[in-house]
């Protein structure tokens, strides 16, 4: 809502313009009125807007036409003044003022007009069959009003219509000619039913009809207060009223019946509450609230929201197969002014066997977008009324920054959720297949992909020592000369190379040397389609050697030709490795996944070599991934990330 009102009086000399604005400030009748009245501010605490207001005065006698041009441009609303027992006055409104005031003003944002029958004291008949044919005729005249300067006669009245003509426009909400709201209204009015339909049965119930008159006025509504709205709809429609609750017909008869009754404040509470403008958009205040992320931060959804998510999927899961068919989807997305998920993300994250997303990738691709750009997230969520349903200031509630990665380099913890995994390699290496191997996807399945639906991101789960956390791999174009410092920021780097191409990996080694051999980023080297025969890379050192040689794993096998889902071993080491850059995760037994080998690197700790001793001792011959003593090395592991 605007934050003040700015309220210019106009009209032909001697019409009471002056006296109408000093019986208001003075609560009587001035015995002197001058030529004219200096502009006066209302304050907001004696407004019944709360909205302090501005009060402009114009005389012909006293200001030139371009002073009234410029009063005309600055104003919010504008009084046409007439004196009801002059007739000339009220000639004057429709071939001088009307025409001056609209040539003066845009055409797409008119300044709403207020016809002022000043003077009614004087005569004993109204006015008013003289001027609805001219209401009629203009759409911008808001409202008629007859008063009195001289006994104080609809004097508030006057200035309380004129603020409301600014603050509750009609022009916006109601057609007066058709006698329907407007498609913007009914759009708006669309998106906040549906948001207030819980549970998506296309009817408010009296819990949710409960909750909404909550959220906009601040009361519930007594049951037998919802039975008389309830009774009005069915009385004047036979399709607003199902099952004991409201259509969304019903509703907008509703807000129609407001507005044809005057009480347009009552609609523009419900708009602004949800979020739009005078132009029935919704503002970039409540899109884009304020998250301030400092660098080497991350942002993440937090618990309430994910809560909030997955209503939002259950509300929209109706045949209740935990996967969004198109049909959901579309419909889930009905709340936003485009569509925002495009085919790419079918592979991006998981889907079932028809190709739907399913809810962990639907959790997924909502974990993405707050971690690459946390400003569509907010955007989204406030499509959805994240603020509004769980009744926060904002969807910014919904957002965690997480602490500076170098600190959880120098506390060897981190409580993040999200790590980013970017691959690199040479042209056909199979880095694509490696992305889509991670969401369980087969060579088979992978042919079936469209190249125009193909995407540079794959996000899924993977569980590190019973905690859930998100890998999200990261495509990287193999252009080193346009690499930049976003493209090499992330948790963990992945070299991909293909056994059976002899020039693909020396990509890799040069962009290990440029760009990752000084960083504390740990990096995995993937020997991809290891199901063909291997050849010898036309390098300098073989793979093996060039990882010994930089202190780094062997090179990883990895294939996605099999009949069934790719084994995902390598992904859940790779987040572990997100997890503990500080620790050099060198398998000493080959096993490459198990507690022990985890646990001999972090022993290397002078404080624990005492430890390490025990444990050698102990599980000497019994290094396997569901050894008994695996309880032991995961209490131990615990205790040693503190240090």
């Amino acid at each position: 809502m605007r934050k003040d009102v700015r309220i210019l009086l106009v009209g032909e000399p001697k019409v009471g313009k002056t006296s109408l604005i000093m019986s208001l400030v003075s609560e009587e009748f001035p015995d002197e009125v001058p030529l004219r009245a200096e502009e006066i501010t209302i304050p907001a605490d004696v407004t019944p807007e709360r909205v302090p207001t501005h009060i402009v005065d114009y005389s012909e006698a006293e200001q030139t036409e371009e002073q009234l041009y410029q009063e005309i441009s600055k104003a919010n609303v504008i009084c046409i003044v007439y004196s009801v027992n002059n007739k000339k006055s009220i000639e004057k409104v429709t071939s001088h003022w009307i025409p001056l005031i609209n040539d003066r003003t845009d055409k797409d944002s008119r300044v709403p007009l207020i016809l002022v029958g000043n003077k009614s004291d004087l005569v004993e008949h109204s006015s008013m069959e003289t001027i609805l044919p001219i209401m009629n005729q203009y759409q911008d005249i808001e409202t008629c009003v007859e008063c009195s300067a001289k006994n104080l006669k609809n004097i508030s009245e006057l200035f309380y219509y004129a603020q409301k003509a600014v603050l509750h426009p009609t022009g916006p909400l109601y057609c007066p000619e058709e006698k329907e709201l407007k498609p913007s209204c009914i759009k708006a009015l669309t998106r906040i039913f549906k948001i207030s339909d819980l549970d998506n049965d296309g009817i408010l119930n009296d819990n949710e009809l409960n909750f909404f008159q909550r959220t906009c006025f601040n009361t519930p509504l007594a049951p037998q207060a919802l039975e008389d709205v309830k009774n009005v709809v069915r009385r004047n429609m036979t399709d607003g009223v199902k099952d004991n609750g409201l259509t969304l017909k019903g509703f907008l008869f509703l807000h129609t019946l407001f507005i044809q009754r005057g009480r347009h404040e009552t609609t523009w509470t419900v708009l602004r509450r949800f979020g739009y403008d005078d132009d029935l958009e919704l503002t970039q205040e409540y899109l884009f609230p304020l998250v301030k992320v400092p660098p080497d931060c991350t942002t993440e959804l937090n618990h309430n929201a994910y809560l909030f998510l997955q209503s939002v999927f259950d509300k929209h899961d109706k045949d209740r197969d935990c996967a969004l068919s198109p049909e959901e989807v579309k419909d889930l997305f009905k709340v936003f002014p485009y569509m925002p998920w495009g085919p790419d993300v079918n592979n991006t994250v998981c889907t079932n066997d028809k190709g739907w997303i399913t809810y962990q990738g639907y959790l997924s691709q909502w974990t993405l977008t707050t971690y690459l750009d946390v400003q569509r997230s907010l955007e989204y969520l406030g499509y959805l009324g994240y603020s509004i349903i769980y009744e926060q200031e904002s969807q910014a509630a919904a957002i965690t920054v997480t602490r500076n990665k170098r600190i959880d380099l120098q506390k060897k913890q981190t409580q993040r959720s999200v790590f980013r995994c970017n691959v690199l390699g040479a042209r056909g290496s199979g880095k694509s297949g490696f992305l889509q191997a991670f969401l369980g996807r087969n060579l088979q399945r992978q042919r079936r992909i469209r190249e125009d639906h193909k995407s540079y991101y794959a996000i899924s789960t993977t569980y590190v020592y019973g905690q859930e956390k998100y890998l999200l791999l990261h495509e990287v174009m193999p252009d080193l000369d346009f690499l930049s410092e976003a493209d090499m920021a992330c948790d963990v780097v992945c070299l991909v190379y293909d056994v059976n191409n002899p020039r693909s990996f020396e990509y890799c080694a040069k962009v290990y040397k440029q760009c990752f051999i000084d960083s504390k980023t740990p990096c995995v080297v993937i020997a991809a389609k290891s199901d063909l025969h291997e050849v010898r890379q036309h390098y300098s050192l073989s793979p093996h050697e060039f990882c010994r040689k930089h202190k780094l794993h062997p090179p990883q096998p990895f294939t996605c030709n099999m009949t069934e889902a790719p084994n995902k071993d390598i992904y859940t080491r790779l987040t572990t490795m997100a997890m503990y850059p500080h620790a050099r995760l060198r398998c000493m037994c080959s096993c490459n996944r198990c507690t022990y080998c985890l646990c001999q690197n972090l022993l290397k700790l002078e404080l624990l070599r005492s430890v390490k001793a025990q444990l050698r001792r102990v599980v000497y011959n019994r290094c396997s991934y569901n050894c008994v003593w695996l309880p032991l090395f995961l209490f131990l592991l615990h205790l040693l990330t503190f240090f």
